[in-house]
C-alpha cells in the first residue's frame, strides 16, 4: 500500500455501544473490507504547550484550528517508524500532513537534535517545521491510545469507516516505547466510529445509520482528554466553561489497560 502523506476530507463520529457495533459491523462487512491491518493499536503523542494553548484554542471553535503529533503504529521499537503530522481543520475540513522518521531520529530531535527531513516531501517538512517553531515550547503533553478497525470501499477510496476502542490516555512516561497502556478516557464511549468522506455518503451507507439509529456527535479525544482530566489540574477556567456538560463527567476511571 503506497504511503500517504496528505490527506484532505470530512470527519464525522458516531457513539456505538458494544451490541450496536457487533451488529453494524456484520451489515458493513457486506460492503466494505477491512484493512490488511485488521484490528491494530493506534498511539499518538500531542505535543502542545506547557499550558495547552493549542486544545484551548481548538476548543473555542474557530473556523481553524490545529494540532501537532507524533504517532506510531503499533508500539514502536528504535530502529521502527513513527509519523510527525500536523492536522488542521479548516471550515469543517480536515486537513492532515505527516512525514515518516524513524523512532531514533524522532528521539535525536527531542533530545536537541535537528527536526528530522523528509526529502521525498519537502513542502510539508516545511510546513511541520513551521509549526513547530511558532510554539518554542510545543513538547509531548499526552499520550492517547486506542485499538482500531478500519474498512475501505473498493467503489470509493475516498469514503472509509473506522471503529475505535478501548481509547486511553496517560500524561506521564510519554515515551511511545514504553508501551499502549494508560486510564480509559471515556468509558461510556465503548466504540467511536469515525467516517471519512469528502462527498455524499453511499445510499446503502445512510439507510444503515437510520437502521441504527445513529447520529453525528462531536468528540475530539485530546479535546475530551484535556476537558476532563488534565484542565482540572492546569486550567481550573474550563471548568466554568464546560459546567454546562458536567452532567457527561465521571471520575477519572481506575481502569487501566495493561502494558503491552
Amino acid at each position: 500500500m503506497k504511503l500517504k502523506r496528505a490527506f484532505e476530507r470530512k470527519e464525522t463520529k458516531y457513539r456505538l455501544d458494544e451490541a450496536c457495533f457487533a451488529k453494524f459491523k456484520q451489515e458493513l462487512a457486506r460492503y466494505m473490507a477491512l484493512d490488511e491491518f485488521g484490528l491494530h493499536t493506534i498511539l499518538s503523542l500531542y505535543f502542545d504547550t506547557p499550558d495547552f494553548r493549542m486544545i484551548q484554542a481548538s476548543m473555542e471553535k474557530p473556523k481553524y484550528k490545529e494540532k501537532f503529533r507524533v504517532r506510531s503504529y503499533g508500539v514502536p521499537t528504535q530502529e521502527g517508524t513513527v509519523f510527525l503530522e500536523s492536522k488542521k481543520k479548516i471550515n469543517g475540513i480536515v486537513y492532515k500532513r505527516r512525514i515518516p522518521t524513524s523512532f531514533e531520529e524522532y528521539a535525536n530531535w527531542q533530545s536537541g537534535g535537528a527536526f528530522p527531513k523528509s526529502p521525498e516531501t519537502p513542502q510539508i517538512n516545511r510546513e511541520l517545521r513551521w509549526l513547530v517553531v511558532q510554539y518554542q515550547d510545543l513538547a509531548p503533553q499526552v499520550l492517547i491510545a486506542y485499538d482500531r478497525m478500519s474498512y475501505f470501499y473498493e467503489e470509493d477510496p475516498d469514503f472509509r469507516v473506522t471503529f475505535d476502542q478501548k481509547i486511553r490516555y496517560r500524561s506521564e512516561d510519554l515515551d511511545l516505547t514504553c508501551g499502549s497502556y494508560g486510564a480509559l478516557v471515556a468509558p461510556e464511549v465503548p466504540v467511536l466510529m469515525e467516517v471519512k468522506a469528502m462527498g455524499a455518503y453511499p445510499l446503502w451507507f445512510s439507510h444503515l445509520l437510520t437502521k441504527y439509529h445513529l447520529h453525528k456527535t462531536s468528540f475530539s479525544k485530546y479535546a475530551f482528554t484535556y476537558r476532563r482530566y488534565l484542565a482540572q489540574e492546569v486550567a481550573p477556567v474550563d471548568r466554568i466553561l464546560f459546567h454546562a456538560q458536567a452532567e457527561d463527567r465521571e471520575p477519572l476511571s481506575q481502569l487501566i489497560i495493561s502494558k503491552t
